[in-house]
């Protein structure tokens, strides 16, 4: 079953606890071009230090850009996009390959609700590439983040790392930001590895756009259905 998501406003206040920035969390894929300050973007990744992981690993790497660094290599993942660049593939499978039930209901409703609310109708692939190339460049943030992962790590690490990811969105709530994780930005890891002189040894996990939602953007209008608790939920007494 899935469970309705209550129509919201994207909230541009500081978040009051952890319940509200959990719940005022969002994909948010319009940002106003207010810089965000470098102490605010450091206290926010430096909070990260603090997320767990098994036997203290700590297996995160994060590549902070703005200002030319962040306009350089977002031109250059969309530059490899917008002119089908061949010989580019991701360093891991994101999603199966194909999508099984019940996640391909899911995905595609996830798909067709955002291209629905931005007018992008099925079957216009002019405009449906033009607004994927807005991923590449971060939708225009005015920051963006790298994150990588030692090659030889196992899946326990990738575990760790996505609470590691959680605790920055959550942490940018906690002062008023909102954020966007990408894995689209994996999508052409040699291009990243060049623009940020990274070795073969690092994978290219994701990205994120980081700053100040425009509340005003018909996108940010848009917030896909979540599953009702009694279906991933069992309570034992």
């Amino acid at each position: 079953m899935t469970q309705s998501t209550p129509s919201r406003p994207c909230s541009t206040v500081s978040a009051t606890d952890v319940f509200e920035a959990v719940r005022s969390r969002r994909s948010v894929r319009a940002y106003k071009p207010d810089p965000v300050p470098p102490a605010l973007l450091r206290e926010i990744v430096e909070l990260g230090r603090h997320a767990p992981s098994g036997s203290n690993i700590q297996p995160w790497r994060v590549h902070v850009l703005t200002g030319a660094t962040l306009k350089r290599v977002g031109t250059a993942i969309e530059s490899a996009f917008l002119n089908d660049e061949r010989g580019h593939q991701r360093d891991y499978d994101y999603y199966t390959d194909p999508v099984f039930e019940p996640y391909l209901t899911r995905r595609r409703a996830c798909g067709w609700g955002l291209y629905g609310t931005l007018g992008i109708g099925k079957g216009d692939h002019e405009k449906s590439k033009a607004y994927r190339a807005s991923n590449y460049t971060f939708f225009g943030a005015p920051a963006g983040l790298v994150f990588t992962i030692d090659r030889k790590l196992e899946k326990g690490s990738w575990l760790d790392y996505g609470m590691f990811l959680q605790t920055l969105m959550l942490a940018a709530r906690a002062r008023g930001l909102h954020s966007c994780a990408e894995a689209s930005i994996a999508s052409y890891p040699d291009v990243a590895r060049r623009e940020l002189r990274l070795g073969s040894e690092w994978v290219v996990i994701c990205g994120m756009a980081m700053g100040y939602a425009d509340a005003e953007a018909v996108v940010n209008t848009f917030q896909p259905e979540r599953i009702a608790l009694e279906d991933y939920a069992t309570f034992l007494d």
